[in-house]
């Protein structure tokens, strides 16, 4: 099963924010679109990630103060990124070996999705229960 499978069940709206949004906007808009993460885009291209765990890590290490900075000072600028043709193996992998749970979909520098740890094991537990059902209809019908 490829990336493009999992956008295609998922659809490819991707919520994003700009760099200069304050972290206090930030968690806001997490909340509205009830993700972990958000895109960071500046002139529609990928110029970082931002999650929950930036927020609650710097959150403890500048406190309150945090909800005034911008999401630039708190962005992952370092973003591993996929394509719709990868693998959905190969991206388990990748996000289990750099302990990743969100990974942007671009394509010719064009955001067209993001997959998280749960849409990979979700294509997984499908794969599995499809081929557990073909399975039974083997036995039941030899």
């Amino acid at each position: 099963m490829q990336i493009a499978d999992v956008l295609r069940n998922k659809g490819p709206a991707v919520a994003t924010v700009g760099p200069g949004i304050t972290v206090s906007v930030l968690i806001g808009e997490l909340a509205r679109h009830n993700v972990g993460a958000l895109v960071v885009v500046e002139n529609d291209e990928v110029v970082g990630i931002v999650t929950e765990r930036d927020v609650v890590r710097r959150i403890h290490e500048r406190g309150a103060e945090l909800l005034n900075a911008r999401v630039g000072d708190i962005m992952t600028t370092a973003v591993f990124t996929c394509l719709p043709t990868d693998s959905v193996d190969s991206l388990a992998e990748t996000m289990t070996e750099r302990r990743i749970r969100h990974l942007p979909v671009v394509v010719d520098g064009q955001l067209v999705g993001i997959v998280s740890i749960g849409d990979v094991v979700k294509s997984r537990i499908g794969e599995l229960q499809g081929e557990r059902d073909q399975l039974e209809a083997y036995i039941e019908h030899g």
